[in-house]
């Protein structure tokens, strides 16, 4: 796909469309944030205090940024009932991968916003289409994982937080090595594969099936072998969070300190988060989520229309204003239990 012809993309910017070295592809993660709703329930359960302070030391091991909005970035939106997570997910390369391919910064596939009810008793997790057509402050409209790649983690929170009318408490971003250690190290996660196909050197069978790290990146960043491509990638991207939340809440998961501790120390490294959000903090939020479990999580997409080509001939998602109003107006009044009872699956 080409940019939209009022908009220029920085220099690393990569096509989706221009073929690239199977390696490559392999980390165009349509995820990566796939861990972060786990993240968020690490603390369930967790009322040993004597291990809680090794858990939060290997969670200090993450990177840590300041949220802040410029001038014209706009009011923030005004606060709502209930809590408001951002969860990024880039495909940021290492040094020596970056040098050797000729890229650098980082861009974001994957942008899910997590809303936690006023009694923290359920989680809804909204996707957006990579490729959705937003204003972006300081640039014009473009695709909305743009963001991350003009301005960093600020500039893509101050994005979907003038787009969906709520202000976002939390963000956090992971990036591709995270998201495999984690699986690799929950010992795999179980998936519903929606249909059978083969990518990646790996066969993928219409069912539940039990997918290692690797394989979990492979299913979520196929499109082409599904006919509504990267909408079907949304919803496998919930599949496998699906899969690691499962896993993360499991009681084995959850007795288990050693492997509490492990889960946190594979995830730290690559992971980036708001300076509000700490080992603390995320403790904190876990004990206050404890009752959540994995069939109190629900997976939806932000209400949108269909592809479209911009004036500069580049391919995006439309916007759904109409149904963005009600998802706002849900979001704000922490009624997203009634909304997911009459939106679900229509988008």
């Amino acid at each position: 796909m080409n940019a939209p012809d009022d908009v220029e993309l920085p220099s690393d910017w990569e096509d989706d469309d221009q073929p690239d070295p199977s390696q490559r592809r392999g980390r165009r993660m349509a995820l990566i944030a796939l861990g972060l709703v786990a993240v968020l329930v690490l603390g369930v359960g967790l009322v040993v205090a004597n291990y809680l302070r090794g858990i939060n030391d290997s969670y200090e091991k993450r990177t840590v940024v300041q949220i802040t909005r410029g001038a014209s970035d706009g009011e923030r939106p005004e606060a709502g009932a209930g809590r408001n997570f951002l969860l990024l997910g880039s495909d940021k390369r290492s040094a020596e991968d970056a040098k050797s391919q000729g890229v650098s910064g980082q861009r974001s596939d994957v942008m899910m916003l997590v809303h936690v009810s006023d009694d923290n008793k359920e989680v809804y997790v909204t996707s957006f289409p990579r490729d959705l057509y937003v204003e972006i402050p300081g640039h014009g409209k473009d695709r909305i994982n743009a963001a991350l790649a003009f301005g960093g983690v600020g500039l893509a929170v101050t994005t979907v937080e003038n787009y969906v009318g709520v202000p976002i408490d939390h963000v956090a971003l992971i990036d591709f090595e995270g998201i495999q250690g984690l699986v690799d190290t929950l010992g795999g996660i179980d998936v519903k594969i929606p249909q059978d196909f083969e990518a990646g050197g790996h066969q993928f069978t219409k069912g539940v099936q039990t997918l290692n790290g690797e394989e979990a990146l492979t299913f979520v960043r196929e499109r082409k072998q599904f006919s509504d491509g990267d909408f079907q990638r949304n919803r496998n991207q919930q599949a496998v969070l699906g899969g690691i939340a499962a896993k993360l809440i499991s009681a084995d998961t959850l007795s288990d300190p050693g492997k509490l501790a492990s889960t946190v120390e594979s995830i730290s490294p690559f992971l980036t988060t708001d300076e509000g959000l700490s080992g603390t903090a995320m403790v904190q939020l876990g004990l206050s989520m404890r009752s959540v479990r994995s069939s109190d999580i629900y997976y939806l997409s932000v209400p949108h229309s269909g592809p479209t080509t911009t004036s500069g001939g580049a391919s995006v998602v439309g916007t759904d204003e109409d149904g963005m109003d009600i998802l706002r107006d849900a979001l704000r009044t922490d009624g997203m239990g009634t909304y997911y009872a009459q939106y679900a699956g229509a988008y």
